[in-house]
């Protein structure tokens, strides 16, 4: 399996995860040596602790459920210990993602330039990441220094322990980030990235006065044009978000800006998002130990001689991998490489392959453990017990449909040479399937009956994948632990770093008055909760295109969830429907990320694949209707 497919974190971006390669061929200039040896050293200091916090934390979780299933005997501090380990978790993977290349970015844009005009555009975003650690690393100083005057309750630690890893992330970000501007640009194109960018934040800062006049305007100039122009400048999205906030914050309100840092504390230390990690880990889990290929071979010997059997196959194997890994490149990563070669060998033409790749990954958005549903349990309040066991019927309803689609392209499909796999055979593959079959039924039933919280059973799932792999498939390659363990806390520090500044914007868009505007705007539409339902879609469908699930649901989960209720629409109904309108944007090309990432596993040109993904949007988007229809296919097991 290629790096893509078996990393997620860079799939996730629509471009190959990596060091910087390439970037600094394209530059033509070779970094010297010495950069690269102190970039594997700060690289060893920075990832091996990134790691251990994943393994540690997954100790801690597990030592409080013993405690308290086992022995009745609660840990109290295992809680308050989880959370102290979980910003520093955060923090440094957020580091380890900038050195890897790992942050989220929309690079639409930047792909079409010429060579020297992308390198370029690539040593500012670089540049400009760096101008906002810059710029906050004081205030974040400060915040720990305040923190210092709090003791935790159980542990009775000064909080300055957990809030110091703000300042310390900040710090170790710059350092990477100055490395790395070093090692992948050409010195002009460093110099004059940083010439651009020391610039632009003069220009603003000089500007300052003009801007307190303006009042909500600034929302426009900074919220929409700042944070947009750096989205699609392809600077990283978390420092597109914290570029955005601070410039609000500082040119155009009054607010101390160590306010800034603590919402992006707020943001990133709900310990409900310790799933996050968590439930990444247990996919690459799965795909390490052989589950997901179990599954994948027992479903093929049900439907691999009809017509299209094999992308039956494809639907059924993304929606049961789905409950497991809760990460939508994890998911193709496992199932692509299984499937792909043999769907090939009988004719499938490789556009095909991805779009319907691509159309699943939308279509099992909704399913648990997704890392978005407990998102917006964070940020909404919304029951996450409920999103879970709401998120089953909607995504069979749009998998329904998707293998309508499949069935029409092919009916007239020739199987004279594929063998019927005998009765024999498909109790075998399905006796070896039962243990990874198990596996996600035991992880929604554990959270819907309240025997562990979400983050709990990720926990459940983590040993449950271990023993699974040691006993009874015999594979478990220990050598991958490590790396695992650290792409586990590159891509959780990349969603996080997210969801901490996009809170911060959150928080000044609250205070702007501009929520309470908004809500009373849609909450008086023409046409009520229809028409208001109506808008989401679009809006959910546009933002996912751009910005991917987490960050749009941080944004406008608590704007529009509200407002939602206000008008009597179920929140588990409305979360369905703006989740599945999120994945399909995510997953529609050209702008979609999502459908890069399904292009880079699948090693396909995204050209190949943009027309026949039309039949399976078209497809999606009557799903997604149907169930905003149909409230009852999101409620029906909420009791």
């Amino acid at each position: 399996m290629s790096d893509e497919g078996r990393r997620p974190p860079g799939a996730v971006m629509g471009q190959p995860s990596g060091q910087g390669t390439g970037q600094a061929g394209a530059a033509g200039l070779p970094p010297p040596t010495w950069l690269g040896g102190l970039d594997r050293v700060l690289g060893w200091a920075i990832e091996i602790p990134a790691g251990l916090l994943v393994l540690v934390e997954i100790g801690v979780l597990l030592s409080g459920i013993v405690a308290r299933t086992v022995f009745r005997h609660p840990l109290v501090w295992s809680d308050e210990l989880a959370s102290i380990l979980f910003l520093w978790l955060a923090m440094m993977g957020s580091v380890v993602a900038l050195r890897r290349g790992d942050h989220m970015r929309m690079t639409a844009l930047v792909n079409r330039l010429r060579p020297q005009a992308r390198a370029l555009a690539e040593a500012v975003a670089i540049a400009a990441s760096l101008a906002f650690l810059v710029l906050v690393v004081w205030p974040a100083t400060l915040f720990a220094h305040d923190q210092a005057a709090i003791t935790t309750p159980a542990l009775g630690l000064p909080d300055v322990w957990r809030a110091a890893a703000m300042p310390v992330g900040i710090v170790l970000m710059g350092l990477v980030a100055t490395l790395r501007l070093a090692r992948v640009a050409k010195p002009r194109h460093a110099l004059m990235a940083c010439a651009l960018v020391a610039l632009l934040v003069a220009a603003f800062w000089a500007a300052a006065p003009l801007f307190s006049p303006l009042g909500r305007l600034n929302l426009l100039i900074f919220i929409v044009g700042v944070g947009g122009a750096c989205v699609f400048a392809g600077i990283p999205i978390a420092f597109a978000f914290g570029l955005a906030a601070f410039s609000y914050l500082a040119l155009s309100t009054q607010t101390p800006l160590l306010i800034m840092v603590g919402r992006m504390d707020e943001g990133m230390s709900h310990l409900i998002l310790l799933a996050v990690p968590l439930f990444v880990f247990l996919g690459l889990l799965i795909e390490m130990t052989g589950m997901a290929r179990a599954m994948v071979a027992f479903l093929a010997s049900l439907l691999g001689h009809v017509r299209g059997g094999l992308s039956y196959v494809l639907v059924g194997a993304m929606y049961l991998v789905s409950g497991i890994s809760g990460s939508k490149a994890a998911d193709m990563a496992a199932i692509a490489p299984a499937l792909f070669p043999e769907m090939q060998r009988r004719g499938e033409q490789p556009g095909e392959l991805v779009a319907l790749l691509a159309a699943t990954g939308a279509q099992t958005e909704t399913i648990p453990p997704s890392l978005v549903l407990i998102t917006i349990g964070s940020v909404t309040g919304v029951s996450i017990s409920a999103l879970f066991t709401g998120g089953m019927l909607p995504a069979l309803v749009t998998g329904l449909i998707l293998c309508v689609v499949v069935w029409m392209r092919h009916r007239h499909e020739d199987l004279s040479q594929v063998r019927r796999a005998p009765l024999r055979e498909i109790g075998r593959l399905f006796a070896v399937a039962v243990p990874a079959l198990v596996l996600p039924f035991v992880i929604r039933g554990a959270v819907v009956d309240g025997v562990a919280t979400a983050t709990e059973v990720s926990a459940l799932g983590i040993v449950y994948a271990v023993f699974a792999g040691l006993l009874f498939y015999r594979q478990f390659e220990w050598r991958r632990i490590v790396p695992m363990l650290i792409d586990t806390a590159s891509l959780s520090g990349a969603i996080l770093l997210i969801i901490g500044t996009a809170t911060a914007i959150a928080w000044g868009l609250t205070q702007s008055g501009f929520s309470g505007d908004l809500a009373s705007a849609m909450a008086s539409m023409p046409g009520g909760a229809i028409a208001f339902l109506a808008v989401s879609i679009v809006l959910f469908i546009a933002l996912g295109s751009v910005l991917e699930g987490i960050p749009a649901m941080v944004l406008f989960g608590p704007l529009l969830f509200p407002i939602a209720q206000q008008l009597g629409l179920n929140e588990v109904h409305y979360a369905m429907v703006a989740v599945l309108a999120m994945g399909l944007g995510l997953f529609t090309p050209p702008i979609g990320v999502g459908y890069y990432a399904a292009c880079a596993i699948g090693r396909v040109n995204p050209d190949a694949g943009i027309r026949p993904m039309l039949g399976y949007m078209v497809a999606l988007l009557v799903g997604i209707l149907i169930v905003a229809a149909v409230p009852w296919l999101s409620t029906c097991f909420l009791g």
